[in-house]
């Protein structure tokens, strides 16, 4: 099987190579449709990510003109998502601690006044 450095092409080559209209815009409906990314169309055809940035700039059909575009992997929105179902998990937990937490305050006060010791002291600890 042939590697990729068997068909890569040299610098002054690649500077004289030009995609045609109908390939740029095809390559962004691709990207659009999140059939493929930046990157894999970056190495596929040996072209800077931000010649491919300029093509989504140029030919897609969801950008307004001013409007900047963020191109962002489906994993980095995964990951997001995940962490803030992690943050919310995390302060519901932390809310529930606290409702125990208090419980138990009033708990020994309740205690203190019904039996007529004071818990709170007995319970530390002298180092």
């Amino acid at each position: 099987m042939a590697n990729r450095k068997e068909f890569s092409l040299s610098q002054a080559e690649r500077r004289r190579r030009t995609f045609s209209e109908e390939f740029k815009k095809k390559k962004v409906r691709e990207i659009e449709k999140k059939v493929t990314t930046i990157s894999e169309i970056s190495a596929a055809y040996e072209v800077r990510p931000w010649a491919v940035r300029l093509w989504l700039r140029k030919y897609s059909s969801n950008q307004k003109k001013g409007e900047r575009l963020i191109v962002e992997s489906e994993s980095d929105t995964k990951k997001i998502v995940e962490l803030q179902c992690r943050i919310a998990d995390l302060e519901r937990l932390l809310g529930q601690k606290e409702v125990f937490i208090t419980y138990q305050e009033k708990l020994i006060e309740l205690a203190e006044k019904t039996y007529g010791i004071d818990i709170k002291k007995n319970s530390e600890t002298k180092s």
